[in-house]
């Protein structure tokens, strides 16, 4: 466990490596899908992790959660979870004769919601004002969420048995869709060998406290974006607009979280300002699931919507 001060001499990027570190002590050989990760906690956005089961979903959300001296809830999101499940109750008092509430898992800085196109789109609306407003609404009255808050949602591809797809308004909330793929033969020998997620993981300490992760939270605003990435950005949003293959282009929330996620991705490399290329590798991870397709359901044709955003990627110039 780490003490509020001990961070305190260490650079951004000196904490931020930490934190990587510690993260691969448990997940292994994907470093690209665990910078995503970091992006989206960093840029004060949400991630969806979407892939088969049993390639690391989960164990790369709680290494995450573990690593950082916040509170930390999860979510198996079931067919049967009611919305009060994940919002909390109000209960009577006997003694003081009044409706007390009793929150629910939102209320915690990260929250894995595990599973979440296995819940019905009722129950999955309930996360919505929480990850847009970092607020909940119950009884009447609004609850603020306290920072960090920050939702990491898996799910498992549409087409497999007893999914639902997710709606398009709770897709743009996230900032990054992320998929993490096999391991690699030497891997998952290593994972075999180990067996992280029932003994590392557990084991795993916070390398950051919340005010090490609120003040890099800050700082990412401070990360210097030239006027000529601003009209990159703007081209390759402009493209999904008018690309014949695609009935929805990406909305102004999408680029705004494009700007936010080119700004933590030079955060976390130690640089105060973005680059072209910041911009270019994160536009497929935080646009493909927010366009959709003239041929193809939004969820149900990732891959698809992958090619042809990164086909626009491709033919738009850099600056």
């Amino acid at each position: 466990m780490i003490s509020p001060t001990s961070t305190e001499s260490r650079t951004p990027i000196e904490i931020l490596e930490g934190l990587r570190r510690n993260i691969e002590r448990v997940f292994f050989g994907k470093p690209e899908t665990a910078t995503h990760l970091l992006i989206g906690l960093l840029s004060r956005g949400h991630v969806l992790i979407e892939d088969v089961p049993g390639v690391g979903k989960t164990v790369l959300a709680r290494a995450i959660a573990r690593s950082i001296d916040c509170t930390f809830s999860r979510l198996q999101l079931t067919p049967d979870l009611l919305p009060s499940d994940i919002l909390g109750v109000s209960v009577f008092n006997e003694a003081t004769r009044e409706f007390e509430f009793k929150p629910g898992p939102i209320f915690a800085h990260i929250v894995l919601a595990d599973e979440i196109n296995r819940t019905t789109p009722r129950t999955q609306s309930a996360l919505l004002e929480a990850m847009n407003e970092a607020q909940v609404s119950v009884d009447g009255r609004s609850i603020k969420l306290e920072r960090p808050f920050m939702v990491i949602a898996t799910q498992n591809p549409f087409e497999y048995e007893g999914t639902y797809p997710l709606p398009e308004n709770q897709l743009d909330r996230f900032t990054l869709r992320i998929r993490i793929g096999y391991p690699s033969r030497e891997d998952e020998r290593r994972i075999l060998l180990e067996d992280p997620s029932r003994h590392a993981l557990e084991d795993l300490q916070p390398v950051m406290t919340r005010a090490d992760l609120i003040a890099l939270q800050d700082r990412v605003s401070t990360i210097r974006v030239d006027d000529d990435l601003m009209h990159y950005a703007l081209d390759i949003v402009e493209a999904t607009r008018a690309h014949e293959q695609l009935e929805v282009g990406v909305s102004p929330r999408g680029t705004l979280s494009l700007i936010r996620a080119a700004q933590a991705g030079a955060l976390v490399v130690g640089r105060d300002y973005v680059v072209p290329d910041d911009l270019k590798s994160l536009a497929v991870p935080v646009f493909a699931h927010r366009v959709v397709g003239k041929s193809f359901l939004q969820n149900g044709h990732a891959a698809e919507a992958d090619q042809i955003l990164a086909g626009i990627v491709e033919r738009v110039t850099l600056p």
